[in-house]
């Protein structure tokens, strides 16, 4: 028996956060039972119990349908031994019309929908493996880092907003505010009336202490005591106090992100090294030549091992490019046809492939290339570099079918006019698609 032959029971989880509505069903789609399992260890142990009961102890013969890919109820499946299948929210929702045309819904359908299309439509579903521990770990760290830059971006806007309220001369020096020694600066002159008292020889000391090497302590004194705003009695204390408050939580995340960056850092050298010492398993080998590619940092590459492990193992391109919404979307109806952006994808994976394009094209000189004729072509800044991450992508899968590192004189060679088919961005938008400038 393979994973995808040979199974006699079939299974539908429509999974909460509370409980689980699971329906069994036998190879002729009759349901042999239904239950509903509250999210406990205790609860999901007679699950398994129920399972062996109605398969009379041949839980080889059992298969499972789920919407999500991971969680802690799928890794208990996969832990047992249970054979589990993916399926898409909008393809469970196209199934559930061919059962319920009315368009009724609830937990017990979804289920029963669930069991039964993986009976009829298995080649739909996606089967689910289990992911490395550094994988597993990859993914959480990637993603808190991701949550982390938001929170600090957030917390540096905020002191930015108040700064232009109050103390526009420290914007002159950090537009942004988001740089520690400004931090140092604003805490030693809060206010314009402080700044005044403070020496050009404490603004060196804390210059060099921060290692800023493009500002000279003179520029940032004459900056500090240039003429603010005249504000109402008041203002610049309340505004000076809350933008003292913001300062040790964007010291914190600053110093979260670096040892974040750090953990990121090992993990992949933990990957990389154990491709060393067993050179045969394929996912340990994605690293070295991931990170091999221009463009790809750690951040990229941590993304994508963590958001697209499944796709990159298979070496799976089309599934790559539609993860990362770089494949287009098209739509024909007689005369009528379209060629948009794709929005249903992985959003980490589009922003890091995004960036990926960005660098590269700054990098390599066939990305290059490639982005400035793709823009002679009327295409956006966002279209251009979608297709250059589309190309990317295909030599990635290329080289771990191969097995090889990137070679720039292989490459470079093959230096030719872009052939692309796509629809121009103009015509995109005579169309009513919209590109995302991030994307």
């Amino acid at each position: 028996m393979t994973d995808t032959d040979g199974f006699a029971f079939f299974v539908g989880i429509d999974w909460g956060s509370q409980a689980h509505q699971v329906c069994v069903l036998n190879a002729q789609g009759e349901i042999l039972g239904e239950r509903q399992v509250l999210h406990t260890a205790a609860a999901l142990e007679e699950l398994f119990g129920w399972f062996a009961k109605l398969t009379d102890g041949a839980l080889a013969g059992l298969v499972i349908a789920i919407e999500v890919p991971r969680g802690p109820l799928v890794e208990t499946l996969l832990e047992r031994g249970l054979t589990v299948f993916s399926l898409n929210p909008k393809q469970l929702d196209r199934f559930r019309d061919r059962y319920f045309p009315a368009g009724a819904k609830d937990d017990r359908r979804d289920a029963f929908v669930l069991g039964r299309s993986l009976r009829t439509d298995r080649h739909c579903f996606r089967l689910v493996r289990r992911d490395d521990p550094p994988v597993i770990r990859l993914r959480d760290l990637s993603r808190l880092d991701e949550e982390l830059g938001v929170n600090f971006r957030r917390y540096a806007c905020q002191l930015r907003e108040q700064l232009q309220r109050y103390y526009p001369q420290l914007l002159a020096l950090c537009p942004q505010a988001d740089e520690p020694w400004l931090w140092s600066l604003l805490e030693a002159a809060p206010n314009a009336a402080k700044s005044k008292r403070l020496s050009e020889a404490r603004i060196e000391k804390l210059l060099h202490a921060h290692r800023v090497r493009r500002l000279r302590a003179a520029e940032v004194a004459e900056q500090l005591r240039a003429p603010g705003f005249a504000l109402a009695p008041g203002t610049v204390e309340a505004a000076s106090e809350h933008a003292l408050l913001l300062v040790p939580h964007l010291r914190l995340l600053a110093e979260q992100r670096g040892e974040l960056a750090a953990r990121l850092e090992a993990v992949l050298e933990e990957l990389a090294g154990e491709e060393a010492a067993e050179g045969e398993k394929p996912q340990h080998r994605d690293v070295t030549i991931l990170r091999s590619l221009p463009g790809a940092g750690r951040v990229v590459a941590a993304t994508m091992l963590a958001e697209a492990a499944q796709a990159l193992a298979e070496r799976d391109y089309h599934a790559l490019r539609a993860y990362a919404g770089v494949a287009p979307l098209t739509r024909q109806s007689g005369k009528h046809r379209s060629v948009q952006m794709r929005y249903s994808c992985n959003l980490r994976m589009r922003n890091a492939t995004y960036h990926w394009a960005r660098v590269s094209m700054q990098q390599d000189a066939v990305s290059h290339e490639h982005y400035r004729q793709l823009r002679a072509r009327g295409h956006s800044h966002g279209r251009a570099l979608r297709g250059v991450a589309d190309r990317l992508l295909a030599v990635l899968c290329a080289m771990l079918r191969s097995r090889t590192l990137f070679d720039t004189t292989r490459r470079h060679g093959q230096l030719h006019p872009v052939a692309s088919n796509a629809a121009p961005h103009g015509a995109a938008r005579r169309k009513g698609t919209h590109p995302s400038p991030t994307a």
